[in-house]
């Protein structure tokens, strides 16, 4: 997992409130078996409306997306957060979010910041027009503007997040400890061992 520290650029001032998994990636392209070229697929029913914000220009390649209230409501589909990843976005600004769609972000390398509306609003008002910076050290996002806005993240997540661990990378940081668990398994229960060499 790619480590989250700062991100800054362009944010596509999305604002819907209640926009579901399904909205996110429609269910015709959970078929695929791989997690590139999901971000086609993003938000296919919004891009469908002329003039939508998802196919302006101005958001090109934009790693930031600002939306609403209950964001990834819906069902538990992890292909959401494929879907944002391969559209290029690394974190998500909403009032709140859904739990399971948070959990999914959280473990695919996205960072879900949670604002107050009014400050959602502000954000969204200044994406029109200029970049939008997010500190996970600071745990702060910031404008051109002189706007400061802090917020709270598990200290858990925030560790895994600016040191790119996932569940794989959290288990081989343990790597020494679960040797030495091992090697103390195999001195006190020899037989275990031997019966493993045997499947082996």
């Amino acid at each position: 997992m790619q480590p989250v520290s700062t991100i800054a650029g362009r944010a596509i001032p999305f604002g819907r409130k209640n926009v579901d998994t399904d909205v996110i990636i429609p269910a015709h392209w959970l078929k695929t078996t791989s997690r590139e070229g999901l971000g086609r697929g993003a938000f296919e029913s919004v891009r469908a409306e002329p003039g939508n914000v998802f196919d302006d220009p101005a958001y090109a390649g934009a790693p930031i997306l600002i939306a609403g209230d209950n964001f990834g409501c819906g069902s538990s589909r992890e292909h959401a957060a494929w879907a944002l990843l391969d559209m290029g976005v690394r974190a998500v600004i909403a009032p709140s979010f859904s739990d399971i769609f948070s959990g999914n972000a959280f473990k695919n390398g996205i960072l879900a910041v949670e604002l107050p509306q009014d400050q959602v609003d502000r954000l969204l008002a200044v994406a029109a027009t200029d970049p939008v910076y997010i500190d996970l050290a600071e745990q702060t996002v910031t404008t051109p503007f002189q706007d400061r806005f802090t917020f709270a993240i598990d200290p858990f997540r925030k560790h895994c997040l600016l040191e790119g661990l996932d569940e794989i990378g959290l288990t081989l940081a343990s790597a020494e400890a679960i040797g030495a668990y091992e090697q103390r398994q195999a001195a006190q229960m020899p037989w275990l061992a031997q019966g493993t060499e045997r499947a082996a």
